[in-house]
């Protein structure tokens, strides 16, 4: 039987063991600038994929999403081992790295969304702007006979 809110509380665990060790333990350069996000196991608790987010050093800056993946897999059995030491299970998940790509997801939404008010900006004004193509009343009115 798979228990998935074992496998959820584990996950969360996993998440704050792996953020803590890589910001306070772990010395590698290339691990500065690393988010853990979120984390899943599997039903069976024998895999865990671990999602980060890197920044830049700066905030124009281009993030190193190389060198972060090279320092996560270099430090995977460190990481491995403190997950061991921290949940108490009787068999410690492998741990699997994935880059988070929901920032850049939602950046592009964003981008999307103020492309689109720019246009119902411009189709407002025009809108404002704009005179009707025939009279001014295009209903037909009754004639007058006299």
């Amino acid at each position: 039987m798979v228990d998935q809110a074992r496998a959820r509380r584990l996950a969360k665990r996993i998440s704050a063991i792996v953020a803590t060790a890589i910001e306070y333990e772990i010395k590698d350069p290339r691990l500065r600038f690393i988010t853990v996000t979120d984390a899943k196991v599997t039903g069976d608790l024998r895999e865990a994929t671990i999602y980060y987010t890197v920044m830049g050093e700066t905030v124009d800056a281009e993030p190193d999403y190389t060198a972060a993946a090279a320092g996560l897999e270099k430090a995977k059995g460190v990481l491995r081992s403190k997950v061991g030491a921290g949940t108490g299970v009787k068999f410690t998940p492998t741990l699997t790295f994935v880059l988070d790509t929901v920032p850049d997801a939602a950046k592009q939404m964003e981008d999307l969304l103020a492309r689109a008010r720019a246009s119902d900006d411009a189709v407002a004004r025009v809108a404002a702007e704009a005179k009707p193509a025939g009279d001014a009343d295009p209903y037909k009115t009754p004639r007058d006979d006299d």
